[in-house]
């Protein structure tokens, strides 16, 4: 672990305060926020499909590329079961200024999740840290917006919202440092066990909570073209970098 990593482990952590911020003081349109969920998306499929995926292939073990997928998606349709089941129980029993505990579990699950999958990145080589860092700082943006506006429906004050907010920023530099300090003694068999797992758990970010959440907006030519963008732009930045 280097200061470089460090450094691109709080970018996203800034992104995730800054939509925060914005939703708390000048909440976006839904059109905005649709936008912002397909580009990140596409951002984040695109580090994915070109960078992720070329060095799982390079070590060419299907065996452990099966088992790694596999583990990825069971444990992201877990995750998601028990989170869904959490907060299902919770708007039962809900009560006004409450915590939306539901919620705010899958969203800190979420955000440790992401905080180790970067430094799954870094694992696989400097330039897919840095661009996964990017890709998870738009996603950590999004996510950050839908946060705030999710507590605000619960009429906290402003102050314990940032309060939240800094708490799970927390809990992603704490995945971060899991990921970075655990990873990067990894031999080429847990490597690729580790790729398959974090690529496996990002594809399911990408269909089943960014363009899922993005298409809660009616769609648009404009917001699809903003998933292909997103997945353009990071591609070039990968033969550049």
């Amino acid at each position: 672990m280097n200061t470089k990593e460090i450094l691109f482990s709080i970018i996203p952590v800034l992104l995730l305060c800054a939509g925060g911020l914005i939703a708390l003081y000048r909440p976006p349109g839904a059109v905005v926020k649709s936008f912002v969920l397909h580009f990140a998306a596409g951002v984040v499929f695109s580090v994915v499909a070109v960078e992720l995926l070329p060095d799982m292939i390079k070590i060419h073990d299907a065996k452990s590329i099966i088992i790694g997928f596999t583990m990825g998606i069971t444990a992201m349709l877990l995750i998601k079961h028990y989170t869904e089941k959490l907060a299902n129980k919770e708007s039962i029993i809900k009560e006004s200024k409450s915590l939306p505990w539901g919620i705010l579990t899958a969203i800190s699950v979420d955000l440790l999740l992401d905080g180790i999958l970067l430094g799954i990145g870094f694992a696989a080589g400097a330039k897919e840290g840095v661009l996964l860092a990017l890709a998870l700082a738009l996603e950590c943006f999004s996510l950050g917006m839908a946060t705030v506006t999710t507590l605000q429906e619960s009429s906290l004050p402003k102050k314990t919202v940032m309060i939240i907010l800094l708490g799970l920023s927390g809990l992603f530099i704490i995945g971060a440092l899991i990921g970075l300090l655990l990873l990067h003694a990894a031999g080429d068999k847990v490597l690729e066990l580790i790729l398959s797992f974090g690529s496996a758990a990002l594809l399911f970010l990408v269909t089943e909570e960014l363009l899922v959440e993005a298409h809660e907006e009616r769609d648009s030519p404009f917001l699809t073209a903003a998933f292909f963008g997103g997945f353009l732009i990071f591609m070039i930045l990968g033969m550049v970098i």
